[in-house]
């Protein structure tokens, strides 16, 4: 019985074009957050010579925006709206992702700045403490893009087969999940650099945005 419901649900799926772009979309910027969480600590320890405790650090401190980050998220979400939230956070990862890219040991933005001191205390670099600034603004975009996400997915579902839904958006973000990081490292290892690696990011978030465009609450 529960395959057969499962059939009829994808069955209409194209017939429900909000939905079906909606999922498209979380499944594409899904697997870009997850592949920027994955690889941000390892672009950072290669630009900047991070070792175990500035990496853990950094995350700590991502986590803590999250936190924070999801927690305004939810107010904004009863004031605008889900949709409006989830375009605004992928607005922010996109900014700061291509910031992030145009930050190296020695410049920020192309203005060049003191390189880390060797042996100094953390993140003593004024190009390091620009990628933390960069990355808690991922990381307090991150928490409200996914709660959002469900949140949307609330007002678009059917009511009788919500459930259904759930489980299609949870397979949405997860039956894709190799693709960022196996394009990270064919352009890494095509190119020789982490930077062009990273930047195909880029492309997943404006994919997901432009998608969400057109998807009516």
């Amino acid at each position: 019985v529960g395959l057969r419901a499962l059939k009829r649900t994808l069955g209409e799926l194209p017939k429900q074009k909000s939905v079906a772009r909606f999922l498209l979309a979380n499944m594409i910027y899904t697997d870009g957050l997850v592949s920027l969480f994955a690889f941000g600590g390892i672009y950072a320890a290669s630009t900047f010579g991070w070792r175990t405790i500035q990496i853990g650090s950094f995350g700590i401190l991502l986590a803590i925006a999250g936190t924070f980050g999801a927690w305004i998220g939810g107010k904004l979400d009863d004031r605008f709206g889900p949709k409006r939230v989830i375009a605004g956070s992928l607005t922010i990862l996109l900014l700061a992702l291509a910031a992030i890219l145009l930050v190296d040991k020695d410049s920020i933005l192309f203005v060049k700045v003191a390189p880390p001191v060797p042996g100094g205390p953390l993140f003593s670099g004024a190009a390091e403490r620009a990628y933390l600034v960069l990355g808690c603004l991922i990381g307090a975009a991150g928490g409200p893009l996914q709660a959002a996400s469900r949140s949307l997915l609330i007002r678009l579902a059917p009511r009788d087969r919500i459930a259904q839904y759930f489980g299609l958006f949870a397979l949405t973000g997860k039956v894709t999940s190799f693709i960022g990081p196996l394009l990270i490292g064919v352009v890494t290892a095509v190119t020789a650099s982490q930077k062009a690696g990273m930047a195909i990011l880029v492309v997943f978030f404006a994919a997901g945005l432009a998608l969400l465009a057109r998807v009516r609450e």
